[in-house]
């Protein structure tokens, strides 16, 4: 059967992020299907075996294992089973702070999936990683004041653990010393999001050719330099849309993207909606 892309839902749309608790109680095997959200399995009860391209990990009771975006998986049910599902676009939870460390887990030189190793290696980062993941369905559930800034820490506290438990260094690694010669680069960008940013005006900042500077901004950031002005825009579109009572072209001329076209194609590419549509979907969200 050929393998299908697997559409996630987010219930709430500034949190791009879905998670739940599932129970199967037979022999199951699913379909090869893909998404773009990574996805992280968690087992309460049970064992669960599951097949990422070429790998096979079988899981057990406490054991996590992560799958990278759009890597083609399916798994298999042994009897009873009792786990959390959790699937988040991560590129939703990064910030002018944490944007550096997109490149470790863009996935251009290896799949995240190889990752999984750590679980293995570390019980105590496997503990960990377990906790935050019982955290965030348990923030979600209830959904507290400022839960969703919770569920960001958590998401990035899951990162985090495994950035520093990378002994085999599978996650692309580079020197600080590349984020800390793009950072007048990145401030220029935070500036200047009401303008059309020229790359030959930051090629100048970065003391850098055009040719040299292009192929080491998507090194270092994991992003071309074009889509990371647009991500920061639309990160920045968002924010006046909840907040500001403009007009969507309005809000195109305020983050310097007054072609209407090229500012809805942007907007959806990060959201999976039009502007309009993002604003209607937050209204519901905050009248319920």
């Amino acid at each position: 059967m050929e393998a299908f892309n697997e559409k996630v839902a987010y219930e709430n749309p500034l949190l791009s992020l879905r998670i739940f608790r599932a129970m199967r109680n037979k022999e199951d095997l699913t379909n090869w299907h893909y998404h773009k959200q990574l996805e992280l399995l968690l087992i309460l009860d049970g064992e669960l075996d599951v097949y990422v391209e070429e790998e096979h990990f079988h899981l057990a009771s406490g054991d996590v294992v992560l799958i990278g975006a759009s890597e083609l998986h399916r798994d298999r049910s042994i009897g009873n089973l009792d786990y959390i599902v959790l699937q988040f676009d991560l590129e939703q939870f990064y910030d002018q702070s944490t944007i550096p460390y997109m490149r470790y887990f863009s996935e251009t030189q290896m799949p995240l999936s190889k990752a999984n190793y750590i679980f293995h290696q570390n019980d105590d980062i496997k503990q960990q990683a377990a906790s935050c993941t019982r955290q965030i369905l348990e923030e979600a559930t209830r959904k507290d004041t400022g839960y969703e800034l919770a569920v960001s820490i958590l998401i990035k506290q899951i990162l985090l653990l495994l950035l520093r438990g990378d002994s085999r260094k599978v996650l692309t690694l580079q020197e600080d010393f590349d984020r800390t010669r793009l950072r007048p680069v990145l401030d220029y960008i935070e500036a200047h999001l009401t303008d059309r940013i020229q790359v030959e005006e930051v090629c100048k900042i970065a003391n850098m050719s055009y040719y040299y500077f292009v192929k080491y901004f998507k090194k270092t950031i994991g992003l071309s330099f074009t889509e990371y002005v647009n991500y920061r825009k639309v990160k920045w579109a968002e924010r006046i849309l909840l907040t500001k009572d403009l007009s969507i072209s309005e809000v195109g001329e305020r983050i310097g993207m007054p072609n209407m076209a090229h500012f809805y194609k942007m907007f959806k590419k990060y959201n999976d909606c039009s502007p309009k549509q993002f604003q209607r979907k937050m209204l519901v969200w905050n009248r319920q």
